[in-house]
């Protein structure tokens, strides 16, 4: 602890990742921390968005593995007969054990926040200058804080469409899911980004009938092309309609379900429909701009990459920033912006080095270069791909769909790659520490892998991109 951070105060105003990582990292460091959340410490990664959607994902892959059982020999009986499993979807129960484990994890984060000594205000908070937080209680009362250092991390919220306003009950966004208490019999999803693409994938598996809407010509159009191509077989195969290049222009609630018009006047009807296009930084109402600090048109905050704004003394982390929305880039730039007002060691964020997942079912990790950048000659570099079907680890727990790719520059450095399959979130990781860390092709290969192991196919990769030194 450095006696020279004693008397140097930092205000956060939002306890999502951003804010609590950096509350962290400022006490470890001496510092006096305050930290203001309204709703609950962790913020809407933890309440209402992250934790209880990864947490339905992995129920409906539940569900999906028993429907799928009979295919590795296992049988069900009901007196003594064998059966074809009939999946009972209890969604009321199902959101009521997602929420109570949200609650959990942000009570256990509060409480680790208290242990070191943060002072917690339970309230909102906006700028007074740059040198000043008015936080506002629950109470209503207000408390001007003098702050050394600020740190904006107040997130996002669901974009809607004014042609398609949410209701809660049949028109949703992302933050009503969990009051849902049965499984939407057709679900509609509007867009197909990350967050559309995963909504879409779930319910599939909990037994709706699903139809993704996508403006684009291809599900998830800012992943890696083959990944994409996949995802959208898989979706296919599963009975969901995809509908490329289509645009919703309204959705309307019709009492018993929802009625969605398309740009070429064709109507869909179902029972809900989800709003998934993207979300809106919750900067407004912070005096942000008064205070000095610039932002996008969009409303996102100008930082660089230690998470700085236009105002030395002010830093914004997480999703009210145009950095990279993951709650892992959040986490390190609040680290990273601590760090550098403290004057510790700061390594600036390197968003080429941020591993990403998105959880459909197969999941698609990616990290590093991707392929498109080295057929466009942004980079030099060789591909090696192995689909996992001839992975002898996939063979025995019958995985069909996915792959591993490996990407290495000219001089068989590990550049990036791609997983695709089913928790790819975890195989990435030894991918993305050869990113970071410049490794050889060579040194991952001579890496023992466990065999059989789907890690395996990674070595594999990487033995194919040898470079002969003859």
């Amino acid at each position: 602890m450095s006696d020279k951070n004693k008397k140097h105060h930092i205000v956060i105003i939002g306890g999502g990742p951003g804010g609590y990582e950096a509350a962290l990292a400022g006490v470890q460091l001496g510092a006096q921390v305050t930290l203001i959340e309204r709703n609950g410490v962790g913020g809407s990664a933890v309440l209402t968005d992250v934790v209880p959607s990864k947490g339905l994902i992995a129920t409906a892959e539940a569900a999906n593995a028993v429907r799928h059982a009979a295919e590795l020999g296992i049988r069900f009986k009901s007196e003594g007969k064998s059966v074809h499993p009939e999946v009972d979807i209890d969604l009321g129960a199902i959101n009521e054990r997602l929420l109570a484990i949200a609650r959990e994890q942000s009570a256990d984060m509060q409480a680790e926040l208290t242990s070191q000594g943060v002072q917690f205000i339970h309230g909102s908070g906006r700028l007074d200058g740059n040198h000043h937080v008015i936080a506002t209680h629950q109470n209503g009362k207000e408390e001007r804080i003098e702050a050394k250092t600020i740190i904006v991390a107040v997130g996002a919220h669901p974009r809607t469409l004014p042609t398609a306003k949410p209701d809660g009950e049949r028109i949703l966004t992302w933050l009503d899911l969990y009051s849902l208490t049965e499984v939407p019999e057709h679900m509609i999803v509007v867009g197909s980004g990350v967050t559309g693409a995963e909504f879409a994938s779930a319910f599939a598996g909990l037994g709706s009938q699903v139809t993704l809407i996508s403006s684009r010509d291809t599900v998830l159009p800012s992943e890696d092309k083959d990944a994409a191509a996949l995802i959208e077989r898989v979706f296919r195969r599963q009975g969901m309609q995809v509908l490329n290049k289509s645009r919703a222009e309204s959705v309307v609630n019709t009492g018993t379900g929802v009625e969605v018009t398309l740009g070429d006047g064709t109507t869909i009807t179902g029972s809900h429909a989800l709003i998934a296009v993207g979300a809106i930084p919750n900067t407004e109402g912070l005096a942000l701009v008064e205070a000095g600090v610039e932002l996008t048109d969009s409303g996102h905050i100008k930082v660089n990459k230690v998470a700085r704004t236009s105002r030395a003394n002010v830093y914004a982390v997480g999703d009210c920033t145009d950095f990279l929305p993951l709650a892992s880039v959040s986490a390190m730039q609040g680290r990273t912006a601590v760090f550098h007002t403290l004057g510790d060691v700061a390594a600036p964020t390197q968003l080429r080095n941020v591993a990403a997942n998105v959880f459909t079912q197969p999941e698609i990790a990616s990290v590093g270069w991707q392929q498109s950048a080295i057929e466009e000659g942004l980079v030099n570099g060789s591909i090696h791909k192995i689909m996992l079907e001839v992975n002898p680890r996939a063979k025995i727990s019958g995985i069909e769909d996915g792959f591993i790719k490996l990407f290495a520059s000219t001089g068989g450095t590990v550049i990036g790659g791609v997983v695709v399959g089913p928790k790819a979130s975890e195989l990435i990781y030894p991918i993305a520490i050869a990113v970071e860390n410049r490794l050889t092709v060579d040194e991952v290969a001579k890496t023992f892998a466990v065999y059989p192991s789907l890690s395996g196919s990674i070595t594999e990769a990487a033995r194919a991109l040898h470079i002969p030194n003859v």
